[in-house]
């Protein structure tokens, strides 16, 4: 499912392997779309780490339950409510609101999304994988228990 709120698989373009500035590959993909408008947990598994960095801004990593897969969604104008660490989650949940904090752009909000490997140690070095053709439904929020 598409991790945000709304957005059918035909709005997203594949931009994994577009270039970023010194050198460095996107390695994920770009969904734009408003600002505050909900970001889905893309998987079932928990919540890794809730904070933020230079690139990402506000960030957020989860791991599928079957700790095969690292998801990170960057550029979130803020999280839900409560989000922590740890936390069980399941596909569709509500975990954040697109922004575009960070290095992105003030005038396009969007949530970057990566799809990684899981290293154990070392969970946000993992193989990147393209999210692309595994988005394959609108994203719909679950409602909240």
């Amino acid at each position: 499912m598409v991790p945000v709120d709304g957005v059918s698989p035909d709005a997203l373009r594949d931009d994994f392997s577009a270039g970023r500035s010194g050198g460095r590959s996107h390695n994920a993909i770009d969904i734009m779309a408003p600002r505050f408008t909900p970001v889905l947990a893309v998987d079932h598994g928990r919540i890794l780490s809730v904070r933020s960095n230079t690139l990402g801004g506000l960030i957020i990593y989860a791991l599928d339950e079957a700790e095969r897969f690292v998801y990170y969604y960057a550029h979130l104008d803020s999280f839900r409510e409560g989000l922590r660490p740890g936390e069980r989650i399941r596909a569709g949940d509500v975990i954040g609101y697109v922004g575009n904090t960070g290095n992105a752009s003030a005038t396009v909000p969007h949530l970057h999304l990566q799809i990684m490997r899981y290293q154990p140690r070392r969970y946000w070095e993992g193989a990147p994988v393209n999210p692309f053709p595994i988005l394959q439904r609108t994203g719909e929020a679950l409602p909240r228990e």
